[in-house]
């Protein structure tokens, strides 16, 4: 029976706290007063995503489309995600990506499992190609890019903190998956609503113990083969 497998990216995809962080570090730049303020209840999650691009045109004038890609080359992935994907993939089951995390990040992901069909937009595709679409469904946050290559003031806002369990949802609706044959890998607080609405939730390299309470099952490690195993024993169980 297929099965709809869901990931955050951001240190579960990614072997990095956060796909924009890393961006921040190659440009040598902090968002720390946003997220002291987002921590605050000061700032909401699309103003906090507006004030970071500021910041970033605001550091770096003439920055591109061109340029943030490049930026977001080389971003460490986790030990074990080809092993655990192509595993996935190979059995027939859905994947989403679901995360606000970098877009770029996510896309190059989805893109080294390209699907036979033609690239076109649709809901939860990726947003650039490479001749074809993927046979992942993304979710993510990013930027957004005018004519001229430069970027827009406000972003890609794709991915609530709070949210992602209404994104599982409609994937169940829209692959007539249930809820039975779901499970959502993530690690923070905001991954709550996907694990609540999954048979199996693993709470993968946590970043504090807000989702273990709430995680099925818990793995304290940094390598996506423990989290294979997981998903094989669901399945085949």
């Amino acid at each position: 029976m297929q099965h709809l497998i869901c990931f955050d990216m951001d240190r579960v995809l990614v072997d990095h706290m956060s796909t924009w962080q890393y961006v921040y570090d190659q440009l040598k730049i902090s968002n720390q007063d946003a997220f002291d303020l987002y921590n605050q209840g000061k700032l909401n999650e699309w103003n906090w995503l507006k004030m970071d691009l500021a910041l970033i045109k605001n550091s770096y004038p003439d920055i591109n489309d061109s340029q943030m890609r490049s930026l977001c080359v080389g971003t460490p992935l986790m030990q074990g995600i080809k092993e655990c994907l192509d595993w996935i993939v190979s059995e027939g089951h859905e994947v989403a990506i679901i995360s606000g995390g970098m877009q770029e990040t996510a896309r190059d992901i989805a893109c080294m499992y390209p699907s036979d069909e033609p690239w076109t937009r649709r809901w939860g595709g990726i947003n650039r190609h490479r001749g074809c679409d993927t046979k992942f469904h993304v979710f993510s946050n990013g930027w957004l890019t005018r004519n001229d290559g430069s970027l827009e003031d406000y972003g890609r806002f794709q991915v609530q903190m709070n949210g992602k369990g209404s994104i599982v949802k409609m994937l169940q609706r829209r692959l007539n998956i249930p809820k039975e044959r779901t499970i959502s890998i993530g690690d923070s607080a905001g991954d709550i609503g996907m694990f609540q609405e999954s048979e199996l939730s693993i709470c993968f390299n946590p970043w504090d113990e807000k989702p273990v309470a709430v995680a099925k099952m818990t793995i304290r490690s940094r390598n996506l083969l423990d989290v294979l195993e997981a998903i094989k024993n669901q399945i085949k169980g």
